[in-house]
C-alpha cells in the first residue's frame, strides 16, 4: 500500500495494489474509487484532502513492515 499526497492540487492517493485502472466510481463526494477491469479496488482519490483529512487524524505504523526488508 502506498499514500501519497499532492499540495498542490490537494489529492491524497490510497493505492491498494498494482494495476491498470478502467473504471473509477464515486463512492462520497470527493472520493473515488479505481478499478481494475476485474472489478478490483486498486487505489482512494480523495479530492480536497485537506478538508477531509487532518493531520492529527493520521497514524503511521510500520509494525511488521520491517520483516519484510
Amino acid at each position: 500500500m502506498k499514500i501519497a499526497y499532492s499540495p498542490d492540487a490537494d489529492i491524497m492517493t490510497i493505492q491498494l495494489r498494482e494495476g491498470k485502472p478502467v473504471d473509477s466510481r464515486d463512492i462520497a463526494e470527493g472520493i473515488l474509487i479505481h478499478l481494475s477491469a476485474r472489478g478490483q479496488p486498486l487505489e482512494i482519490e480523495i479530492l480536497g484532502a485537506s478538508k477531509v483529512i487532518q493531520k492529527k487524524d493520521v497514524e503511521i505504523s510500520i509494525e511488521g513492515l520491517l520483516s519484510h526488508v
